[in-house]
This record gives structure tokens, C-alpha cells and sequence, in this order.
């Protein structure tokens, strides 16, 4: 990257940075609406996938994102947050938004947000103005679908100024109470405001008439799903659920992953080769699947969708920062699990997927958080934890985490380093003192937050551009 391009993306992230963070809210849709329609609407200039939920979405969203690649689609990826860099959450053709590319669609659209700043009493967000970063290039480009990842909850997230045409919900739990509501029932009618109506009178990729929106439903809670259906049937949107329409059939650990039998919307599935690990992952892989022949017109009165082209496109799926091995000897993975849902995820994902006979803890959390939650899931899992702090200004404060932590595991088997350098390396050192077993190992699991994956990740592997 030349000089003068590093500085304009260093100009470029800066002013996003200035704007108010992704932890402060006012929910509305004006701002955004208003900054769309100054830029002549390029959320509507393509079909979208939208995806909520608590757990699962950023996965789920690169799956649908390399299926429909898989079938021939120009596709564009919204997600958040970004483990690295901030060109992570605009994705082109799978592959994040070039720097030159990113810095010249925000210079185009930065006039046109002063303008709804100098209207508003509230100024937009760094995520609003990542959400018209994301739909302008993807109008500019062009793509044939943007799938586009909520940055929390629904009805009212920027994302939302666009009407999708799949709707997806993966599993919902407590989370973001504070701006979502106090139990998953309402949680989930907040996230049900994806479910639009539509015309139902647009073309589908193959020229056959659309027939309106489709929520797909991951499994859900039994209030969640309730929400969820009643939005549904209001908006008169077709419903697929996990475990009725589409589901997990089958799937056994595999060398680097796991092998799995899954039932679409247009029929069977078998022998694909999936290369992340539990069963959460093969869920948002159903899921995933059953939004793509959504989104294709597939149904049991179709069949399924080219059994080749899937089984190609789920053996390439990646997910940096999530059980991702990013050293060995010992070995150490990376996880952004933050709430009790998702660690209970992965600690069962870890339990089933290696082999560790000895696994050392690196937490760091931030605040708003149910961190009790977290390390009571982990706790059975880590025979030693080391307490960190992440660079968000949000960071739980290490001393602060450090006394939680003995709550929970006990001051035998807690230690705290504020740095994460020092943590990763007291970490790896805690791993390799464990006793040698040659049928297992010993390893180191980061976890806690995006942010604390993402940073671990940096050190650990090279910081990337």
C-alpha cells in the first residue's frame, strides 16, 4: 500500500472513529433514510438476505455470501464488527473492500452525510455511515445480491432501511438487554422487524415471479419463536423453521471439521464437508442453506439446488475468530464468543472437535456484559484462566475481571495481566508446564470478545492490511 493511500485510509477511519460508537444508540431509522435517499437509494438497487439474530450471524452470513458466489451470484457482505480492519465488513466478490475502494466511497458519500448531520439534532453513527458505505458500493459495483448481517436487533437497525426478501433469524438469547428487552420473547419480536411485507411482484435470479418475502427461523426458544411466527403471519411472509422445513439430518467430526447430512427446503444433502467445528456451526450451515433456496425459488416442488455446487461452496467457508487455530505447539485458538450462549457454543464445540488434556483460559470481556454467565460455561472447560484487557474503550478493566474470575474459578487458578501481550504469553507458558500426554495436548483458548479475538489474532498470526 503507497504512502499516500495509507494515510488517506488512516484519514478515512479516523473520521469514522469521531462519529458516536456502536455501543451508543438512538434507535431510529430517519438518519439513515434520510442519508439513502440523498444518495439515490442504492439499498434498493438489489435483492438482500438479511440476518439477525443473537449468535451465529457473521457465519451464517458468509455462508449464504459463498453459496450464492457458488451459483454464479456477484454478491456483496455486510458484517460487523471486524476482528482487524474496518474494510472486513464490506466484502466484494469475498474479499474485503479494497483500501482505495473504501477510502473513494467514503469521500463520495461524506458530503452527503454532513448534510443529515447539519438536519439532525443527533449526528449519524460510525455504523449508520458503514451501512451507506456498504449499500453505495454495492449499488456502484454492481451486485445481483447484498446479504446483509443486522448490527443489533431489527426493526430499528440501519441495515433495515432495506426490505429483504429472506429474512433469516438465527437462534435468539439474552443480549444487548439494555436496548433490546429484558427476556428472549421480546428480544426476538425487536429482531422480528426484519419480516417485512412485500409486493411480491420482483423477479427471482431465474426470471420467475417472487412471491414475497421468506423467514427462515433457525431453531428457537419457545417465546422467541412465537415473536417471531405472529410477525410473520402479520406481514403474510412464507416461514421455514429449523426442524420442521429444514434441519441438521446427521453429522460426525471430521478431520479439520465435521461431516454432515442436512435437509433443505428442496430436499437432501449429503456428504457435506463442513471446516468449522460443533454443532452450532452445522445449524447455521442449515440455516444457511435453507436461505439460499429461498432466495433461489427452491422448495420440495423443485428439488434441491446442485448437490456439487454445494458441497464446493461449504467446503470453502471460513470463519476467522471463531475456534480458529491460529498457532501450534501449543496450539492456541480463537474464539468471539460474548455471551453465555455463545460460549456454551464453544466450550461444547471444543470438548467434541480436540483432544487437549490440558486447556488454558485468555479472557477479556467488555462491559455490558453477562461475564458471570461466560465464565461459569467456561469454568468446567479451562483448568487455568488468565484475565486480560482488550484496547475498547469499553474494556472491562482487568482487576474488575480478575475478581469475577475468582468468583468463579477460584483465586488458585486465576491470574491477571492488563496487557494481552503478557496474558498470551503467560498463557502459552501455563499450556506448555501441563503434564506431557501424548493422546492429547495442551492448548490455549482467547476468548470473551470480538475485540480480544481479534487483537490475539493480530499478535498471534501478523497484523494484516
Amino acid at each position: 500500500m503507497s504512502t499516500s493511500l495509507s494515510r488517506d485510509l488512516a484519514r478515512v477511519e479516523q473520521a469514522l472513529l469521531a462519529r458516536w460508537p456502536e455501543n451508543r444508540l438512538e434507535p431510529s431509522l430517519t438518519r439513515i433514510s434520510a442519508l439513502v435517499d440523498l444518495l439515490g437509494s442504492p439499498h434498493r438497487a438489489m435483492p438482500v438476505v438479511q440476518v439477525t439474530g443473537t449468535n451465529g450471524k457473521t457465519t451464517t452470513a458468509r455462508m449464504v455470501d459463498e453459496l450464492l458466489r457458488g451459483f454464479g451470484l456477484r454478491v456483496g457482505r455486510f458484517t460487523s464488527p471486524h476482528l482487524e480492519s474496518m474494510r472486513e465488513r464490506i466484502v466484494l466478490d469475498g474479499e474485503p473492500l479494497p483500501a482505495e475502494r473504501f477510502v473513494e466511497v467514503y469521500d463520495d458519500i461524506e458530503p452527503y452525510v454532513q448534510m443529515v448531520d447539519a438536519g439532525s439534532d443527533v449526528p449519524m453513527s460510525f455504523f449508520e455511515v458503514m451501512v451507506a458505505m456498504a449499500y453505495a458500493a454495492f449499488a456502484e459495483a454492481p451486485v445481483d445480491v447484498a446479504v446483509i448481517e443486522v448490527g443489533m436487533g431489527g426493526t430499528w437497525d440501519a441495515t433495515t432501511v432495506a426490505d429483504a426478501r429472506v429474512a433469516v433469524v438465527t437462534p435468539v438469547s439474552l443480549d444487548h438487554a439494555e436496548y433490546l428487552g429484558p427476556d428472549v420473547a421480546t428480544i426476538a419480536a425487536e429482531k422480528a422487524g426484519i419480516i417485512k411485507p412485500t409486493s411480491g411482484d420482483g423477479v427471482l435470479p431465474d426470471g420467475r415471479p417472487d412471491g414475497g418475502v421468506v423467514a427462515v427461523l433457525a431453531h428457537q426458544p419457545a417465546g422467541a419463536l412465537e415473536a417471531l411466527v405472529r410477525r410473520a403471519i402479520e406481514v403474510d411472509a412464507t416461514v421455514a423453521r429449523e426442524g420442521t422445513e429444514f434441519g441438521v439430518l446427521e453429522r460426525r467430526v471430521a478431520v479439520g471439521g465435521q461431516q454432515v447430512r442436512l435437509q433443505g427446503l428442496g430436499g437432501e444433502y449429503d456428504e457435506v464437508f463442513l471446516p468449522l467445528f460443533g454443532a452450532h456451526q452445522a445449524q447455521n450451515a442449515a440455516v444457511a442453506l435453507a436461505a439460499v433456496e429461498a432466495f433461489l425459488g427452491a422448495g420440495s416442488a423443485t428439488g434441491p439446488v446442485a448437490q456439487d455446487v454445494v458441497r464446493e461452496s461449504f467446503a470453502a467457508v471460513r470463519s476467522p475468530g471463531r475456534l480458529e487455530r491460529v498457532r501450534t505447539s501449543p496450539a492456541v485458538l480463537v474464539d468471539a464468543a460474548h455471551n453465555p450462549a455463545g460460549m456454551r457454543a464453544t466450550v461444547e464445540a471444543v470438548r467434541e472437535s480436540f483432544d487437549f488434556t490440558r486447556l488454558v483460559g485468555v479472557v477479556g470481556c467488555v462491559q455490558g456484559k453477562d461475564v458471570s454467565g461466560m465464565l461459569a460455561e467456561l469454568e468446567p472447560l479451562c483448568a487455568e484462566l488468565v484475565v486480560t484487557q482488550n484496547s475498547s474503550p469499553r474494556a472491562v478493566p482487568a482487576d474488575e475481571l480478575g475478581a469475577l474470575a475468582v468468583d468463579v474459578f477460584g483465586a488458585d487458578r486465576v491470574s491477571v495481566h492488563p496487557l494481552l501481550t503478557d496474558a498470551l504469553e503467560s498463557a502459552m507458558e501455563l499450556a506448555e508446564a501441563g503434564p506431557d500426554d501424548a493422546l492429547g495436548g495442551s492448548g490455549v483458548l482467547v476468548t470473551g470478545s470480538v475485540v480480544t479475538a481479534g487483537e490475539a489474532r493480530s499478535l498471534l498470526r501478523g497484523k494484516r492490511s
